[in-house]
């Protein structure tokens, strides 16, 4: 028997990380699905940031007399578009850095022990799926990979989680239960180490560019919470089961815990203890790693070095999308139109005597459940305009942290096993987006207010 093989049941499941399959699917996935089920959607996003730019410019200069306003807006689009190059420049080392430190984790098996302590949850919240089938392999494997921010290795195994469940499913053009909520959980997966949002902090000046991890901890997993209560809820799933209490009960003492302990300190204390804390965690991940792979006998230099390669490539393949999306936002904000909506909104918040400072970060919450890029834009234009350690700028990096791309992860996902009727999925999967950024303001009031 192959010895990358473990016979279970009447399933046979290799483990995923040794899995041809989803290793070599990488390629496939990202040219086949992503791109087609997603462009449109991030195109119609992209035009109409331009076309709302020239009709407020148009209206500006015929109504307004304001001459200068398409200079302002071709100067926006050279200015954006030499910013973009500098900021993906300035993140190959940072990246280099943080992929380098993810291979070792990877490869030390980190992935596989967070698999095994989710499996038995799992198991009882997807009572449809047999115990010993691989797709509870797949999804606990996925899950780990985004909770570690492995994106390029969460995404093809969550592809291979949807057509194992999709091998289940008695009607194959409707999504089943345990595919709504294997979505809605991906979607608002805790992230436990959200490395592109530290290096794009440390790339726009924030003095310590992880102080947002513990506010960012408790807004993700609020939103996972959110989804997974939404879902329960449609779905009757109990969760008073004891399995399942004991694993919500136990991340959630985890959170309230920490909760106790920052509600005793003053603000200015809050943020040092924040980012000291959030220092210590890190770091001692970091070690974690490193012995992981000194006991499996892994040689974590050459590990280290494949995932810097890997963090190379990926600042100079990003290049083309951040010039896209940041000339486009910039235009948008150079005509006018972008501080018109925000203006709008302050005043609504104005008029219930509400603080209106987390305004400025409502777009990247807006874009979030449309387009990653989009979203990962907005929050940059806010840190590059505001300042990343501004409110607005530290709320914008919290909002990024805490959701996924709803529509995103649905439109690829299901569309990659042919589901037509999505059922209640886009809907929890929004409640969990909302429940993710209602938190995010929340804590962001209280760490940085």
């Amino acid at each position: 028997m192959d010895a990358n093989v473990k016979r279970t049941g009447r399933y046979s499941q290799r483990l995923p990380e040794q899995m041809p399959h989803c290793r070599h699917a990488r390629r496939k996935v990202l040219n086949s699905y992503i791109f087609q089920n997603h462009r449109s959607l991030l195109n119609l996003i992209w035009i109409s940031f331009f076309f709302i730019a020239f009709v407020t410019g148009v209206v500006r200069f015929l109504f307004f007399g304001e001459t200068q306003i398409f200079g302002e807006m071709m100067l926006a689009m050279f200015t954006l578009s030499k910013t973009a190059f500098d900021i993906a420049l300035g993140l190959t080392g940072v990246l280099a850095l943080w992929l380098g430190i993810m291979r070792i984790g990877e490869r030390s098996g980190f992935v596989q022990l967070l698999t095994r302590g989710l499996t038995p949850l799992f198991r009882r919240l997807m009572p449809e799926v047999p115990a010993d089938h691989p797709a509870l392999g797949c999804i606990v494997m996925n899950l780990s990979a985004n909770a570690l921010g492995l994106d390029n290795a969460a995404t093809p195994l969550g592809i291979k989680a949807m057509q194992e469940l999709q091998e289940l499913n008695p009607d194959k053009e409707t999504a089943s239960n345990a595919q709504i909520l294997f979505l809605v959980i991906n979607t608002s997966a805790v992230t436990l180490f959200p490395v592109t949002i530290f290096t794009y902090r440390a790339q726009m000046g924030a003095v310590n560019p992880t102080d947002v991890f513990i506010p960012l901890l408790i807004a993700t997993y609020i939103s996972t919470l959110t989804g997974l209560l939404a879902v329960a809820l449609v779905q009757k799933i109990n969760l008073f089961d004891r399995v399942i209490f004991a694993y919500v009960a136990g991340f959630t003492g985890f959170i309230a815990a920490l909760l106790f302990y920052f509600s005793g300190l003053d603000q200015a204390a809050m943020r040092d203890q924040s980012a000291l804390l959030s220092h210590l965690i890190l770091f001692t991940l970091v070690i974690v790693f490193i012995v992981g792979a000194m006991v499996k006998r892994v040689n974590a230099y050459e590990a280290f070095i494949e995932g810097a390669k890997e963090g190379f490539r990926t600042a100079v393949t990003i290049i083309p999308y951040l010039v896209a999306m940041l000339v486009a936002i910039g235009v948008f904000r150079a005509s006018g139109a972008l501080e018109l909506a925000i203006d709008a909104l302050r005043s609504g918040i104005d008029a219930l005597s509400l603080d209106h400072r987390f305004v400025d970060a409502i777009p990247t919450a807006l874009m979030k459940p449309f387009s990653g890029s989009g979203a990962r834009a907005m929050m940059v234009d806010t840190m590059q305009t505001l300042g990343a350690d501004s409110f607005a700028g530290r709320l914008a990096s919290i909002v990024q942290g805490s959701t996924e791309t709803t529509f995103y992860v649905l439109a690829v996902y299901f569309g990659a096993v042919g589901i037509k009727n999505t059922r209640y999925a886009a809907g929890c999967g929004l409640i969990a987006d909302f429940g993710g950024i209602l938190a995010a303001i929340f804590v962001a009031y209280w760490f940085f207010g």
